[in-house]
């Protein structure tokens, strides 16, 4: 929060920033949509980029984190891939599209962003499947996320 004195009247005006948590939600809401496409057209990277920042939301976002979070998500599908495989009960192309993006986005966080907390990382991916996935999905995402959170995260994940 900011606050100014202005004028003879020493006025206080406070101006409110946003919650770098609400920003970075919605940065992992665009994110999730920008993977999905991706999986489902195969599309250049770039113009899926210029297409998140059409959507309406995107000002709300931290773009930086989106951005980082994106790219590292399309740069590491194979290994995000092969430690989800490890932990669900059927093959990768059984799974829904929006649950398997967003496995991938979260055991992104967990496997390599240290500085997301592992607790933030799961929430965040059962907050995404409750508002994206199907009936119950949210449920599977967590026992899902807590496996590789466990492997990838030991030390934190024991405490």
């Amino acid at each position: 929060m900011t606050t100014s004195l202005t004028g003879a009247n020493t006025a206080i005006k406070t101006v409110k920033k946003p919650k770098v948590s609400q920003n970075r939600r919605k940065s992992r809401e665009l994110v999730l949509k920008a993977v999905y496409r991706n999986m489902m057209n195969t599309g250049d990277m770039k113009q899926i980029i210029l297409d998140a920042q059409e959507d309406p939301d995107y000002h709300k976002a931290d773009e930086a984190y989106f951005k980082r979070l994106l790219e590292g998500v399309a740069g590491k599908v194979s290994e995000l891939d092969q430690q989800i495989s490890i932990f669900i009960d059927r093959k990768l192309e059984e799974l829904s599209p929006v649950e398997h993006a967003i496995l991938r986005i979260s055991s992104f966080e967990l496997m390599f962003d240290s500085s997301i907390p592992y607790r933030v990382a799961i929430n965040e991916g059962v907050e995404l499947a409750k508002l994206y996935g199907g009936i119950d999905g949210h449920k599977y995402i967590n026992g899902v996320l807590d496996k590789v959170a466990a492997t990838a995260r030991p030390q934190e994940f024991r405490k």
